[in-house]
């Protein structure tokens, strides 16, 4: 089994380099070169994403948005038939799109985003929204379970991504809901970090609130997630919301990240929203 795997960011280096690991043929590409050098000791690098679909049985993309993955896929040109595993979070148009243009290639489309950052990928720890046609599972599980240790299949093409925008919902709201209660805190002239301490073992534990806390709390912001991505996703979960539901949790994610973003910070940790929160900073 040959893989193309196009994206090698943040979520698809270790990604790749797992799938590499797990036995499997890979073959690499990314826009930015560099990025995808570091796995020549147990990939292929290829020098285009027609280079790295040639002869391939599966097509991987993990980039950044839908019109990313779309250019990727144009350039890849893969050969009918080829299994194509779309794990980048587009969102629902997106998604729609690209099921259109399998189809007139001929390529079986598997929409598949993941839950996880940079650790869990790193630690093939992530967890697989799959959603597509049967016959492409037994195709598709090497792959996944290289990158996975839980893989979900949900139905038809297209319910992966709209489970995993219900999913961000949540952790954009609790990203924010984290930063807006120690920026509260600190502002009644309560200690912060009494706020972490107070729920740790407590039925409102969370353990993402820890992590993205301590972050918030040092003033370091190494990325597990960018906020750039953060932001795109935040404005995915808005449009799909629509008028049906008031996600009032990611769109205050959303505004925070945005003006991260906007202030230089959009390649930090989506952590970096704390300095939106904080009016006084």
């Amino acid at each position: 089994m040959s893989v193309a795997f196009l994206g090698t960011g943040i979520m698809g280096a270790p990604m790749a380099a797992n799938i590499a690991k797990a036995g499997l043929g890979v073959r690499v590409w990314n826009r930015t070169r560099a990025k995808a050098e570091p796995l020549a000791d147990v990939a292929t690098v290829a020098h285009s994403a027609a280079s790295a679909a040639e002869g391939a049985d599966t097509l991987v993309t993990m980039l950044a948005d839908g019109p990313a993955v779309a250019e990727a896929f144009e350039a890849a040109s893969p050969a009918p038939g080829t299994l194509w595993l779309q794990m980048s979070t587009v969102g629902l148009d997106w998604t729609d799109r690209l099921a259109a243009a399998a189809e007139k290639a001929g390529v079986v489309f598997v929409d598949a985003p993941v839950l996880g950052t940079r650790q869990p990928a790193e630690q093939a720890q992530l967890q697989v929204l799959a959603s597509g046609p049967e016959e492409a599972r037994p195709k598709a599980t090497p792959v996944f379970d290289a990158v996975a240790v839980k893989t979900q299949w949900l139905g038809p093409a297209g319910q992966g991504s709209r489970l995993k925008l219900v999913m961000n919902a949540w952790v954009l709201a609790l990203t924010n809901g984290t930063a807006e209660s120690l920026g509260l805190a600190a502002a009644l002239g309560v200690e912060p970090s009494l706020f972490l301490e107070t729920i740790k073992g407590g039925g409102l534990d969370a353990g993402y609130a820890h992590v993205k806390g301590a972050a918030m709390l040092s003033g370091e912001y190494p990325p597990s997630f960018p906020a750039g991505l953060a932001a795109k996703d935040a404005r995915l979960v808005v449009e799909a919301a629509g008028d049906d539901v008031d996600v009032a949790g990611a769109r205050a994610a959303q505004s925070h990240l945005e003006a991260a973003v906007e202030a230089g910070h959009g390649e930090e940790d989506m952590a970096v929203l704390y300095r939106a929160v904080l009016k006084s900073r």
